[in-house]
């Protein structure tokens, strides 16, 4: 069954642009101009994935964005206008999977959806390949169904991003692992050279993990070196 794709803007020419352009890719593709309508569609049914417009009248992209990473497991792209640096920071922190700034060529568009797609379905090929569960410093990750449980039992919500970042370290523990690898790691080679992209989801990561930013133990930084995951890791 094709992957359906929910395409989230109030520019309704754009809009269908973008859903014709992607149907004709092989997606099944829905359009929604703002958060009433993207909400009916998620009631309908799930999403793989949703462009999602960060600015629009009433609930902006950044609320949706929210609502999207609290009640489904949807990669999320959000687009961005040129000069939005601040509202693209802050829709990674909030999960987004990744951007892409306004205009775009629908080429661009095209491969960012495919890259996401496919480190969403990444595990599932290489579980036969790799213990289904991890252990370290009381966390269990289960890395066939990417779950991430707390020392207290309690889940955890991982994006794309820090699921794979942390299965980068999870592979590597106690050796620094440098920006490329983890750039390479999280699918943002499509990011700026000086993004902060990365810092940014280790920054999440570490939240997450309920490791002090100011002065982390868990994943550490290591200067001239890039990033550490300092325990051991059972399998």
């Amino acid at each position: 069954m094709a992957e359906h794709l929910i395409v989230v803007d109030d520019d309704a020419r754009l809009r269908g642009r973008l859903a014709k352009y992607l149907q004709r890719e092989g997606y099944r593709v829905s359009e929604a101009d703002g958060g009433v309508e993207l909400r009916r569609i998620m009631a309908e049914g799930p999403a793989d994935l949703v462009i999602l417009d960060l600015m629009m009248p009433g609930e902006d992209g950044l609320s949706l964005t929210r609502f999207l990473r609290e009640t489904s497991n949807a990669g999320i792209i959000i687009a961005t206008g040129k000069g939005e640096t601040v509202d693209r920071i802050v829709g990674l922190e909030l999960g987004a999977d990744d951007y892409i700034a306004k205009p775009f060529e629908l080429r661009e568009l095209l491969a960012r959806v495919k890259s996401v797609l496919r480190r969403l379905n990444a595990p599932e090929a290489t579980a036969e390949s790799s213990s289904a569960e991890v252990r370290f410093a009381g966390w269990r990750l289960d890395l066939e169904r990417r779950e991430l449980t707390g020392p207290d039992g309690a889940a955890v919500h991982l994006t794309t991003a820090e699921f794979n970042l942390l299965a980068a370290f999870i592979e590597s523990p106690n050796r620094p692992l440098d920006r490329d690898r983890l750039l390479d790691a999280a699918g943002g080679r499509g990011w700026q050279p000086y993004d902060r992209s990365i810092d940014l989801h280790i920054s999440h990561l570490r939240r997450k993990l309920g490791d002090d930013p100011k002065s982390p133990t868990l994943i550490k930084t290591v200067r001239g070196a890039g990033y550490m995951l300092a325990t051991s890791v059972e399998h």
